[in-house]
């Protein structure tokens, strides 16, 4: 599945907008309040760790995502906009969302 954050792929012509899809992850209270701790006790550093788990609500919305593309029948999605809010009660949960349009491209 090819994904971009342009709204076309140089080369190619989208043959069908399919529609849109999305994906969402959200990383508990824990990690987010210990993630903002974090980054006001260490100022220019990073958790590794923390990192880490960003990371990977991030590829649990892609492939949330890309998977409700492929069921569409889609080849590709294109205008991809990742989202990092905050959510509950006093942001107590970090929500990461991805979303696009699915196309089919000759």
């Amino acid at each position: 599945m090819l994904i971009t954050t342009t709204s076309n792929i140089e080369g190619k012509r989208i043959a069908n907008y399919v529609g849109l899809v999305n994906g969402e992850a959200i990383i508990g209270a824990n990690l987010v309040k210990d993630f903002f701790t974090t980054i006001r006790d260490v100022v220019g550093g990073h958790s590794g760790a923390y990192v880490q788990a960003l990371r990977e609500a991030k590829s649990i919305a892609l492939k949330e995502m890309i998977d409700q593309a492929t069921r569409l029948g889609a080849n590709a999605i294109i205008g991809v906009d990742l989202d990092y809010q905050t959510i509950g009660t006093n942001g107590a949960m970090l929500m990461v969302s991805a979303n696009g349009t699915a196309v089919i491209m000759e």
